[in-house]
């Protein structure tokens, strides 16, 4: 039987022994064995369709990955396939997903692929590092789980869990807890189950030690837990530093042609660039923004215009950004065309490469 390691939470500390590492070890992937969510992409070993998964997993919870993954993969179910597909219409079935530079990416790497891979991943990390959008956390997943290859992969799940283990303070931000957290994660890796280990600290993450009100009475390594003996296991790690969220104000054009409106690439200040968005303009305060709308349209439509009393608002968020929009239909006295505009059918709009933006306020528009 594995002797429990007093780890002190603060202070020198004696480096745990191997077979330390060992025993959580063990208990990790045999509750991994018992416990594991039934997931899409943990029923496969297909390089192309974990890469997928990890790409559409950043940032995003599980449940929305979910349909994206299925459908993504039912257009797409080869690296050849999304190599050769419009980009359009990877667009299209991204939307919603949200930081949509990831499929951008997915794209150009996936011609890539073809070009110079033959259509298959490398399975060497120099090799993955070289196509576009796999980091040094997406190239180690995939190597692991994929290839079955001894990477550790370290997350924000996965970095509470080893924070709390060995009751380290601090945060990802943090370069000395970093290199700690990283120190202690290969001593803890599975060499023989790299992906059914690296998986297991990402589920524990998930579903047991959470940010909030972990459950540490289910957790599989709290006898070997620092953070659990301490008594507050919520202490480790550190809150991430975040920052301070900023009010935006924007103003929207609804142009209409029959039963279509104009959309144009991107909405402003270069946000969501590869997706189609109704005309729109930033401000510091919604006069500002109305104003900055005006001049926009004034280059669109090249003809006199009005802009009647807002027929909708709503709020979103992108990244830091808190916006406050508000929606005006726009009044012309002839027919708009500029090279920038595209006019879709507004019943056809949930189906297009639209921003998730643009769809609440197609929703908005729609219900007046």
């Amino acid at each position: 039987m594995s002797a429990t390691l007093r780890l002190p939470s603060r202070g020198r500390r004696r480096n745990p022994p191997a077979s330390f590492y060992a025993a959580i070890r063990r208990a990790l992937l045999a509750w991994f064995r018992a416990h594991a969510r039934e997931l899409p992409w943990r029923e496969t070993r297909d390089p192309y369709a974990i890469w997928v998964s990890e790409v559409m997993l950043q940032q995003t919870q599980i449940a929305t990955v979910i349909p994206y993954y299925q459908r993504f993969l039912a257009a797409f179910p080869t690296v050849g396939d999304l190599a050769h597909a419009p980009l359009e219409r990877v667009l299209e079935l991204w939307s919603g997903l949200g930081y949509y530079r990831r499929a951008r990416y997915l794209h150009q790497a996936a011609k890539m692929l073809v070009a110079k891979f033959q259509g298959r991943l490398p399975s060497d990390y120099a090799g993955l590092r070289t196509l576009p959008g796999i980091g040094d956390y997406t190239a180690k997943a995939v190597l692991s789980i994929a290839f079955n290859q001894p990477y550790a992969v370290l997350d924000g799940n996965v970095a509470r869990v080893v924070a709390r283990l060995f009751a380290q303070s601090g945060n990802l931000h943090q370069i000395k807890f970093r290199h700690t957290v990283e120190r202690e994660l290969a001593g803890l890796l599975s060499s023989h189950s790299p992906g059914n280990f690296n998986q297991a600290l990402m589920e524990l993450g998930q579903t047991v030690c959470l940010p909030r009100a972990p459950r540490c009475t289910a957790c599989p390594v709290k006898k070997w837990c620092g953070g659990y003996r301490s008594g507050d296991a919520e202490a480790f790690p550190l809150p991430r530093p975040r920052r301070a969220a900023e009010s935006h104000y924007l103003a929207v054009a609804l142009l209409r042609r029959g039963t279509q409106v104009a959309m144009m690439r991107g909405l402003a200040d270069g946000l969501l660039p590869d997706l189609w968005n109704f005309p729109a303009a930033f401000g510091a305060s919604p006069a500002e923004a109305l104003e900055s709308l005006h001049e926009k349209l004034r280059g669109l439509t090249r003809a006199p215009f009005t802009l009647g009393e807002p027929i909708a608002e709503f709020r979103h968020a992108i990244t830091y950004r808190a916006i406050q929009g508000r929606v005006y239909p726009v009044g012309t006295s002839r027919a708009v065309r500029h090279a920038s505009l595209n006019w879709f059918e507004l019943q056809q709009l949930p189906r297009a490469a639209i921003s998730q933006l643009a769809r609440k306020i197609e929703e908005k528009i729609t219900r007046e």
